[in-house]
């Protein structure tokens, strides 16, 4: 099973920006859509975005949409998180996650996908 991790977390300032990456193990990793979740304290997983396999579309959920793009370099097996005008409540871990279906579309919903990364924790003060 495909490794991923996560890099790039920190703590901000609300209104700065962060980028997060997300590197795998294995090449194969190109062919596959890859989703970014989130979890506060307290609360449970939530889908942030989403790209295809060859980076054509993207999808995001209302709380980041403007302010969130997600990108991936498949020639380093690498996908972005790109936060901008960040808000205290994009406090959480971040997860990247490799979706099940090779050569699929974007995907929100967390059982779609199958191998996860161990987590960036990103901390917004205000």
């Amino acid at each position: 099973q495909v490794q991923l991790v996560e890099s790039g977390g920190g703590l901000v300032q609300a209104g700065n920006s962060l980028r997060l990456s997300c590197a795998a193990s294995e090449a194969s990793f190109r062919f596959y859509p890859v989703g970014w979740f989130r979890q506060a304290p307290g609360k449970g997983r939530e889908f942030v975005a989403s790209i295809t396999w060859n980076g054509a579309t993207s999808k995001f959920a209302d709380s980041v949409r403007g302010r969130f793009t997600i990108s991936r370099d498949n020639a380093n097996g690498t996908v972005y998180l790109q936060m901008n005008n960040l808000k205290p409540e994009d406090t959480a871990v971040y997860y990247c996650a490799r979706r099940k279906v090779i050569y699929g579309i974007w995907g929100t919903d967390s059982f779609e996908y199958d191998s996860w990364g161990q987590g960036t924790q990103v901390a917004v003060s205000s």
